[in-house]
């Protein structure tokens, strides 16, 4: 409690945030709640910079409430909402039984992710996004460039976001090259901070012969890219990773191949004005490659060539000669892999 008291105050100072009532159809505020610090390169940051960016263009205030963890946040939202906020951002699959509950205490809106059967006009709004078409650029990227026709996939869970890029992930190395091995593991249920288990699972997938894994993991991914980093392939080689949400360029060391990269600041944007318009939990929100909202980061170690023809392939998926539809049941997942890690 004393971390989390400490952040928000934290967060307000920054922001300069002097919150007051909102009216039915007026935004003065937004706040957004993260489990882990806003410095993941990944699913909290760019949550965070995303709500920043969002606010920012609409003139609105931010409060942003990091590093709360994965239990109770209801003293929490109640705070946020307390102080005036006119949107509590739920920013984690383990906040979207809370966060709905407060809505209906304190009558504030809410927006929660991986329960897209959840909305309810005014209260609350379901974003469960997914970057399926990324991860199938991605795909094809890896069976493009793995030597030893072998990728693997690490997940620090199975919620519906990484569900879809994983099937999306092996869609796309069938696609590239039918031959090539596809290795899939599970950290863990929830095991989305684990950066110990991340290391270790992604050290098993390796010595399994991957000399590329697409791993999704929040701060588990940390584990994951020191195990790329520290494990050789089977032919003595380096072993690349394909990241999702984030870009941790500044951090590579040279073994970022790529990642599948979010921009969730339009989706922010359109529930502001949702709120503003009384259409708020009323519709689903999407990100894709059309409008950049998803890409395929592009990194040195990609050649050209390669790069060029994954262009080709973003616009035919874009114009729909490829179709590449989210897969969000973990049973057909799995059902796609070569091979499921124990």
């Amino acid at each position: 409690m004393i971390k989390i008291l400490r952040n928000l105050a934290s967060a307000t100072i920054l922001s300069g945030v002097l919150l007051g009532g909102v009216h039915a159809a007026e935004v003065k505020s937004i706040a957004i709640l993260t489990p882990e610090e806003g410095t993941d390169y990944g699913w909290n940051q760019q949550g965070i910079d995303a709500a920043k960016a969002a606010a920012k263009a609409a003139g609105v205030e931010v409060v942003v409430a990091q590093g709360l963890g994965y239990g109770d946040v209801r003293p929490t939202l109640r705070e946020l909402a307390s102080d005036g906020a006119s949107l509590l951002i739920a920013h984690a699959s383990g906040y979207n039984t809370a966060a709905p509950e407060i809505a209906h205490e304190l009558k504030v809106p809410v927006a929660i992710v991986d329960t897209p059967a959840g909305l309810e006009k005014g209260l609350v709004a379901d974003y469960t996004l997914s970057g399926h078409e990324g991860a199938y650029l991605a795909g094809r990227l890896a069976a493009k460039m793995s030597r030893s026709k072998s990728v693997g996939i690490v997940v620090s869970g199975e919620p519906p976001s990484w569900n879809s890029q994983s099937a999306a992930f092996a869609q796309g190395v069938k696609a590239g090259n039918p031959d090539v091995k596809i290795t899939y593991a599970v950290i863990g249920p929830a095991a989305y901070s684990d950066a110990a288990g991340g290391k270790r699972v992604t050290e098993s997938v390796i010595a399994s012969g991957a000399d590329i894994i697409f791993g999704q993991g929040n701060g588990s991914s940390f584990g994951m890219l020191q195990a790329v980093e520290t494990t050789k392939a089977a032919d003595g080689g380096k072993v690349y990773f394909i990241d999702v949400i984030g870009d941790k360029s500044p951090i590579d060391k040279g073994f970022l191949l790529s990642s599948v990269v979010w921009n969730i600041e339009p989706v922010y944007a359109a529930m502001i004005a949702d709120l503003r318009a009384d259409t708020f939990g009323t519709k689903h929100y999407s990100i894709g490659l059309k409008d950049d909202s998803v890409q395929l980061l592009k990194t040195a170690a990609i050649p050209d060539d390669v790069w060029a023809e994954m262009q080709t392939v973003r616009e035919d998926i874009i114009s729909g000669k490829i179709k590449v539809e989210p897969i969000f049941d973990a049973a057909a997942v799995r059902a796609l892999m070569t091979s499921v890690a124990q």
